[in-house]
């Protein structure tokens, strides 16, 4: 089916406008980060793939720890998946982390997320 030549361009001049407030948003986004962090790009793509990688194998760990129960998936099979995937998340970033060269800057930041959880001032 063929769009005609009016609706085509309104649809060019729409995803000109998205891609261009996407790339700006990812930007913002990014330097955001970078800023937070303070951390160049390289090592901000290093992070947030260590950050992918992490999440995906405790996703996955934490899929295979449960097959081992007899446990139907119901609310209490994703309570204890919940349950696990939060203890296991942790492990399996500072894990992911070691062959990215990243794991000072997970080490820092999981101590950080800790000592909001606890109360503790943060230095």
């Amino acid at each position: 089916m063929r769009i005609p030549v009016k609706n085509a361009e309104i649809a060019r001049y729409i995803q000109s406008i998205s891609l261009r407030f996407a790339t700006l948003l990812h930007t913002a986004m990014f330097d955001g980060l970078k800023n937070k962090w303070k951390v160049g790009g390289w090592q901000l793509l290093l992070i947030l793939c260590t950050f992918a990688l992490g999440g995906s194998m405790c996703g996955y760990l934490g899929r295979k720890v449960l097959s081992l129960f007899p446990l139907e998936k119901g609310v209490l099979w994703f309570i204890v998946y919940i349950l696990l995937v939060t203890l296991l998340w942790p492990v399996c970033v500072l894990v992911i982390s070691i062959p990215f060269g990243q794991f000072a800057f997970f080490k820092n930041y999981l101590q950080r997320i800790w000592k909001r959880m606890t109360g503790k001032k943060t230095s």
